[in-house]
């Protein structure tokens, strides 16, 4: 199984200096990929620009949205040129995980229709991969195998159904290992009734914080970012890995789980925690 680390793209108080050494941090770590998460009405940094400035200062690790609201952005054709643009001039490192979102707010900010966001996700795809085979005369082609890597997220049996028609496989965002175990039945089964062949790719991710401030960073930073789901988001802060032992506890649940990937993200962008997570998980 890889390990992967998040950007602190939707930490607070996060910057330009933070990314730049979070990045490179990371691949001299050895670290798989790097991910980032997606959010409009939130003071993040937005993943395709976080990511294209990491594409600059890297050479090897894998960028990987986990996972991009692709609905919010309604000029699909732009959408895939500007993914295109990352996966070549990152010599085809780029993996989107998309998925079609949930929060109204963020549709409503962006114009897009929030009851529509399904059947708007699914035509994406097919618009998406005409700009990428060159059929819309809009380029450049990405250096990926003549598309980025492609993940769909999402719980629903309609989310393995679209990983099985359009892309390499299936992230489940938050969540635990069970649940992979739970999916990669349903995931295995619209694989195999879409003709494919070989098995799907699967990521997961989960949040951690290290260090003696552990408590205080992710309640800090995923109480409040996840605060719209009201007391859930303490389940989310209970959940974060705080010391190194749940960090191997974690990343051995979901290895036995089957999963291939997993992106552990920060609830700190303080650059001592990319060390940290390096030598609990690596």
């Amino acid at each position: 199984m890889k390990v992967g680390i998040g950007l602190p793209n939707a930490v607070r108080g996060v910057n330009r200096a933070v990314i730049v050494e979070w990045a490179q941090r990371a691949e001299r770590a050895g670290f798989a990929s790097l991910g980032t998460l997606d959010r409009l009405v939130y003071a993040n940094y937005e993943s395709l620009i976080a990511l294209a400035a990491t594409a600059a200062v890297t050479e090897r690790i894998e960028l990987v949205t986990d996972i991009l609201i692709a609905p919010l952005r309604s000029n699909t054709a732009l959408l895939a040129k500007q993914a295109a643009t990352i996966d070549s001039l990152s010599g085809g490192r780029l993996t989107l995980g998309l998925a079609p979102g949930g929060r109204r707010d963020d549709f409503e900010a962006s114009g897009a229709d929030f009851g529509r966001r399904g059947r708007i996700f699914e035509q994406q795809f097919d618009e998406m991969t005409a700009v990428w085979s060159g059929e819309r005369g809009i380029g450049p082609a990405p250096r990926h195998d003549g598309r980025p890597g492609l993940l769909i997220g999402g719980r629903a049996d309609v989310a393995y159904q679209r990983a099985a028609r359009y892309a390499d496989g299936w992230t489940i965002g938050a969540g635990p290992p069970a649940m992979v175990t739970q999916a990669l039945g349903k995931l295995t089964a619209a694989w195999n009734a879409a003709g494919r062949t070989g098995r799907p790719r699967t990521m997961a991710l989960f949040y951690f914080a290290l260090g003696k401030d552990a408590e205080k960073m992710a309640s800090d930073s995923l109480g409040h970012y996840y605060a719209f789901l009201g007391d859930y988001a303490q389940q989310v802060v209970a959940s974060a890995a705080k010391d190194a032992d749940t960090v191997r506890q974690y990343l051995a649940g979901f290895e036995a789980a089957g999963t291939d990937d997993v992106i552990c993200f920060p609830a700190s962008a303080d650059v001592s925690q990319v060390d940290r997570l390096a030598e609990a998980a690596l």
